[in-house]
């Protein structure tokens, strides 16, 4: 039994998971939200059966599991009245304090993680500027300035760490945290006018800490290429919006 990789709409019905205990994952497949629970699934290697969700079309059925129909999604079968959570960074906490694996990746000094999960907040600028540069066609015109902006609080602050992740030596909940955004950054160079990347001299820390995380197994696992999220964001520009581009061939 098997279900179908494609993001069930409006009007489908449920899919048919098996009876076995195992995690659901709702998700769509562009969101960076829910790559954070899929990292999290990924580096931890938890088995789960994945659903993915329409956001234009939600199917009627999804708000059983997520009442304001919001992705990602964790059910946990396995537990009695069969609970949902959402939210990605609960999530990711759940996920790392129930599956602690070798490691976890949140601190365990209550400070460093109070002031990991602020660092994580402090993305919102960057999102917020560059999010109507991917998904509008007439973004404002300081947009790109107040990306770069916000994007400095992250060169300083892994300079000031010293170490190569966020995490220190070994990648923890910030890199993964952030990283869905960083994924989606080069994709600027497909859907622009005139092609943008990060500048090597004012991010240098940043790119050097970006190449390291595609190395990593969970990011290799969740990653898509920037040419298909650049593709998906053209089909929002056109108000086409096509979330299996996700499963289609470059």
């Amino acid at each position: 039994m098997s279900i179908p990789k494609k993001h069930f709409k409006k009007g489908t019905p449920k899919p048919d998971i098996p009876e076995d205990g195992v995690l659901r994952y709702y998700t769509m497949r562009f969101c960076p939200f829910s790559q954070r629970a899929h990292l999290m699934l990924a580096a931890k290697k938890i088995p789960h059966h994945t659903v993915y969700i329409d956001l234009s079309e939600k199917p009627e059925w999804y708000t059983d599991y997520s009442p304001l129909g919001k992705v990602p999604a964790i059910q946990l079968p396995q537990l009695p009245g069969k609970p949902t959570l959402v939210e990605s960074l609960v999530i990711a906490e759940y996920l790392d304090e129930e599956y602690p694996g070798e490691r976890s990746l949140f601190p365990k000094d209550p400070l460093q993680k109070a002031q990991d999960r602020i660092l994580i907040e402090r993305l919102s600028p960057a999102v917020s500027a560059i999010y109507p540069v991917f998904f509008t066609t007439d973004p404002p015109a300081d947009a790109l300035k107040n990306f770069e902006v916000a994007l400095d609080v992250f060169e300083e602050e892994i300079k000031k760490r010293g170490t190569p992740y966020f995490g220190g030596d070994k990648i923890g909940i910030v890199d993964y945290m952030i990283w869905p955004w960083f994924e989606r950054f080069p994709a600027l160079k497909y859907t622009l006018a005139e092609p943008y990347e990060l500048d090597p001299k004012r991010f240098a820390k940043l790119l050097s800490w970006r190449q390291l995380m595609e190395q990593d197994e969970a990011v290799k696992a969740t990653a898509l290429d920037a040419k298909v999220h650049s593709k998906f964001m053209r089909t929002r520009h056109e108000g086409k919006t096509n979330y299996d581009l996700a499963f289609e061939p470059l």
